[in-house]
């Protein structure tokens, strides 16, 4: 049941997107790109079709989770079994309380790591698809050029350099 609410939620977000996409307005609005973003990671990408995005932040949202629950499974693993020994029980593992200890607090460092990653990934999935619905706005003129030339100041006898900037 949670899969198909997930899966309607999924498609009407995609709806819209595509209904803005079909309305071809230059103007792209910053919020909605932020706010697509944040229910759906990518869909902000794909209201300001920059479509290449997207590969690249569903790869670093499931790489980090993976690592999240790899590390959080040896970091139980290795709490449990210390736990356990402190209470008299035996294990089938070739460790100290210190080589446990320090196995403990290894996994759960980098559980934390890929904890923040994995939230990094997911903010700045947001902010790139507001950055670009603000940029697709910003036209870009071809004739951008930077001009240097000899001054001089007949007055005072003086001379320089003018930098021209054109954009």
């Amino acid at each position: 049941m949670e899969i198909l609410k997930k899966i309607s939620v999924i498609l009407i977000i995609l709806l819209v997107c595509k209904q803005s996409i079909n309305a071809q307005t230059k103007e792209k609005s910053p919020r909605k790109a932020a706010i697509l973003s944040m229910y759906v990671p990518g869909a902000g990408q794909v209201y300001t079709k920059k479509y290449w995005k997207i590969p690249i932040i569903y790869s670093a949202l499931i790489a980090s989770g993976y690592y999240i629950n790899e590390n959080n499974s040896e970091y139980k693993k290795y709490r449990d079994t210390y736990l356990n020994r402190m209470n008299g029980q035996s294990d089938d593992l070739d460790y100290t309380d210190s080589e446990l200890i320090t196995l403990k607090d290894y996994y759960k460092r980098n559980r934390e790591i890929s904890i923040m990653l994995f939230s990094l990934t997911y903010i700045l999935n947001i902010i790139d698809a507001s950055v670009n619905a603000h940029l697709s706005e910003y036209e870009i003129n071809e004739d951008i050029s930077l001009g240097l030339r000899p001054i001089t100041i007949q007055d005072n006898f003086y001379s320089g350099i003018a930098l021209n900037i054109k954009l």
